[in-house]
């Protein structure tokens, strides 16, 4: 990137940098176009004309006008690119996530406009595809839902039912010690879902550490599967589930202690924004995470129509 010396290295230097909206325009178009080869969005022709004025593009093929917004998650937003791009940075590095009222007063936005921004983000975040995970692999499930405890008592006495997770949303995780993670939300812990998502993203041979959940048995002729069984003890030499047990915790602060309250509806999106920050905790530094989910964000656009479902100025929450 011919902009490398310029690119900056923490927060304070990116407020700064994208404070002038040519230089952010700079920015935005070397991550879109990186071959520097500027194409219309909407008919793929490269003959145009910029009018600076604007900072819009003619094209002269579809003869219409476009932005550097088209196409791209921010599509449709009157935010500015330096509001968006600090927004960016904040949701790619903060470990514990960033509630959308903090970022709201960051910027000085609504909060409402903020929680949308936010959900486009983590939609920049998501992974198009995974390669299979191998060497040593945990699998873990767990239950993300409301503590009783900060419910308010109306809450309190329709929700906690003595059910334990019947009322909550179960989640699995998949990690290769000393990679990476995979994460979805899962509709039970039955076998027939368990089983498959591990065979979906373990590669056959490798070494397999589950809990004793009966869901897993079966998985010894594709894997060198052991159990440890809770009940009994957490740790028998290498088998364990302990590091994506650190996985839920770091994950499960960030929705009590950040976001507060998340619908099951966008559970998903939450576990996307953590999975990748997790998975580029090592090799990538800051500005590296900023720039991975700016150079992701086209072609992943999100309405708020398909954001909320039939939701229509319904309340928003963290």
């Amino acid at each position: 990137m011919e902009n490398e010396a310029k690119t900056p290295k923490t927060l304070q230097e990116a407020i700064v940098f994208f404070s002038d909206p040519d230089r952010a325009l700079a920015f935005a178009m070397i991550l879109r176009w990186p071959d520097g080869k500027i194409t219309c969005p909407r008919c793929g022709f490269d003959q145009h004309s910029f009018i600076s004025s604007r900072r819009i593009w003619f094209c002269k093929g579809c003869k219409k006008q476009f932005t550097i917004k088209v196409g791209t998650i921010f599509e449709d937003s009157p935010l500015g690119m330096d509001k968006w791009m600090t927004a960016v940075w904040l949701v790619a590095n903060c470990k514990n996530g960033v509630s959308s009222y903090e970022i709201a007063r960051d910027l000085g936005i609504t909060q409402k406009s903020a929680w949308f921004m936010m959900h486009r983000v983590r939609n920049a975040m998501q992974s198009g595809s995974f390669g299979k995970l191998s060497g040593e692999i945990e699998a873990d499930e767990t239950f993300i839902g409301g503590k009783s405890r900060n419910m308010h008592v109306a809450q309190r006495q329709r929700r906690i039912t003595g059910t334990g997770g019947k009322d909550k949303t179960a989640v699995m995780g998949i990690l290769q010690r000393g990679g990476e993670v995979r994460t979805k939300v899962i509709s039970s812990r039955k076998k027939k879902e368990l089983q498959s998502e591990v065979r979906k993203h373990v590669e056959a041979g490798s070494a397999l550490y589950t809990d004793a959940l009966m869901s897993y048995e079966g998985l010894a002729t594709d894997y060198a599967h052991q159990v440890v069984d809770h009940a009994v003890q957490y740790v028998n030499g290498r088998v364990h589930t302990n590091g994506l047990e650190n996985f839920w915790s770091l994950f499960k602060r960030g929705i009590g202690g950040t976001y507060v309250s998340v619908e099951p509806f966008h559970l998903f999106r939450y576990l996307d924004e953590q999975m990748f920050r997790y998975n580029n905790r090592k090799e990538m530094n800051d500005a590296d995470r900023f720039q991975a989910v700016m150079g992701n964000v086209t072609g992943r656009r999100l309405t708020w129509r398909e954001l909320t479902g039939k939701m229509e100025g319904g309340t928003c929450v963290n």
